[in-house]
């Protein structure tokens, strides 16, 4: 099974809350991983808050082109969550 999202939502602050097709979910905390040219931008609230799920790429994306790998994000919140 190929790993994606299958639902993305804008919480508060950095967090998103995701539903992954393995039946996983919870809210991850994005503040930590907003560095690089794609993903600077992103610390303005404004930007991030354009968060949505995009069902073609299979994980959550922002208008100005960001993604993030699901893989990445199950990672991430596994390891927010111990």
């Amino acid at each position: 099974m190929i790993l994606h999202t299958e639902l993305v939502e804008k919480r508060n602050d950095y967090r998103l809350f995701i539903r992954f097709n393995n039946g996983v979910s919870g809210e991850i905390d994005l503040a930590g991983e907003l560095w690089g040219e794609m993903f600077e931008p992103l610390k303005d609230p404004a930007n991030f808050a354009t968060a949505r799920q995009d069902n073609a790429m299979g994980t959550v994306v922002w208008d100005n082109g960001a993604d993030l790998a699901p893989e990445f994000l199950l990672e991430l919140l596994n390891k927010q969550a111990a």
